[in-house]
């Protein structure tokens, strides 16, 4: 589904500092910048008419993959490079990318990506990523701004960065992010997720937030959804249904499994607090056209009896505004009116991020006894429930502790 050299090239967003020649708070990485972008892009394609989702998500991962090659390269140097030498620059970034994706899809995934740089076809959602990019930049340099007032150049750089937004003035989300209306708030909201780190409580290397991990999820539930042959919508619910799987921590904060497990009854009552701040502080601020999808995408239901309850991990489908919950397989369901989502296939993704982000870090040589704890209970995990929809976790588990080259203590 995926190896370990594409692996290492999207963690290594994780390590790639922005803003580096400007004081900063915060660390502030590509990869939670990244995730940002795609929050925000779903929602102002959400606003705009007739957006093809499934094309917003692969543009994006098309641009998240590239960017991480020209990582070195200043983004204002970077778009005057590619004015005079587009071609040049596309070709030099399909050549280091190609061994890291020329197998996947059997060779589809590299045709499209090579199309997309090549085509002026997704102008409308080269459009749309660009605007979210911008509003992702300029809450980190809301940050930078705060630490950098006394540098000769900063009330310059922020005149750039507010005379830019007028560039995406045709798009209605992106004028109601500006005029700070209700959809800013959950921006806002998912961008402090980038302060909450992975594994907070154990040295780890690279260091992860919150927000890059949803990212990471995301990616690998949508390569899990190609494998799986899934359609156009399951494929987009799957992918949304990851890259906001943990947004409620924004209100609850990440709670280590041990704490959240350890305590009879505690689980339950944290899960129904959360509930309740959903209720409060995320879903009013979504717009009323696609609120009831939104809640879909994040797990709220009602049960038999009537009670709101939340669970993002479990098979169901969404037709007519109602939620069907299934038990067994989707395939019945593959098809764009169901809007499926493969919940439980999501959580081993969502496992499986863990599990690389534990294995990399003791490859690399930092360790702790939580860290090779938690990697081996994951890996034991996956040799009890090793397969779903016919993708073999498990095996992909094995292939990446060769790479690791760990072996059990």
């Amino acid at each position: 589904m995926i190896g370990i050299k594409l692996i290492e090239h999207i963690f290594k967003a994780a390590s790639i500092s922005r803003w580096n020649d400007y004081p900063r708070m915060a660390n502030l990485v590509e990869l939670d910048k990244q995730a940002h972008k795609f929050i925000i892009a779903y929602f102002i394609a959400k606003m705009e008419k007739n957006v093809d989702m499934r094309r917003i998500i692969e543009a994006g991962i098309f641009e998240f993959l590239s960017r991480v090659v020209v990582t070195d390269i200043r983004p204002d140097v970077y778009r005057e490079i590619v004015k005079q030498k587009k071609d040049e620059v596309n070709a030099w970034v399909l050549s280091k990318l190609e061994p890291m994706i020329e197998g996947l899809e059997e060779g589809k995934f590299l045709k499209r990506f090579e199309h997309y740089l090549r085509s002026d076809e997704y102008e409308k959602e080269k459009l749309i990523l660009r605007a979210a990019s911008y509003f992702a930049t300029k809450w980190e340099f809301n940050i930078i701004y705060q630490t950098s007032q006394f540098l000769s150049d900063i009330e310059e750089i922020k005149s750039k960065v507010e005379e830019e937004l007028e560039d995406y003035y045709e798009l209605i989300g992106a004028r109601k992010i500006a005029l700070n209306q209700k959809i800013a708030k959950i921006i806002d909201l998912s961008g402090r997720l980038r302060f909450q780190k992975r594994w907070a409580q154990t040295p780890r290397i690279p260091e992860t937030a919150v927000l890059g991990h949803m990212l990471v999820v995301a990616i690998l539930s949508y390569f899990y959804s190609l494998e799986i042959k899934a359609c156009d919508t399951r494929l987009e619910y799957n992918f949304y249904c990851a890259l906001f799987h943990d947004l409620p921590e924004s209100l609850t904060r990440d709670i280590i499994s041990p704490v959240k497990y350890g305590i009879e009854g505690l689980h339950t009552l944290i899960g129904e607090y959360e509930m309740k701040l959903i209720d409060e502080r995320i879903l009013p601020f979504v717009p009323i056209e696609f609120r009831a999808e939104f809640a879909y995408i994040l797990g709220i239901r009602k049960d038999e009896n009537g009670v709101f309850i939340k669970n993002e991990f479990e098979n169901r489908s969404f037709k007519n505004n109602q939620v069907g919950v299934c038990s067994g397989s989707l395939d019945s369901l593959n098809s764009n009116e169901y809007k499926a989502i493969d919940g439980k296939a999501l959580k081993y993704c969502d496992k499986l991020a863990a599990f690389i982000e534990a294995g990399l870090s003791i490859s690399y040589g930092v360790k702790s006894k939580e860290l090779e704890s938690g990697f081996w209970d994951m890996y034991d995990f996956f040799k009890d429930y090793s397969s779903i929809n016919g993708v073999n976790f498990f095996k992909i588990c094995e292939t990446l502790i060769e790479d690791f080259k760990l072996t059990r203590p």
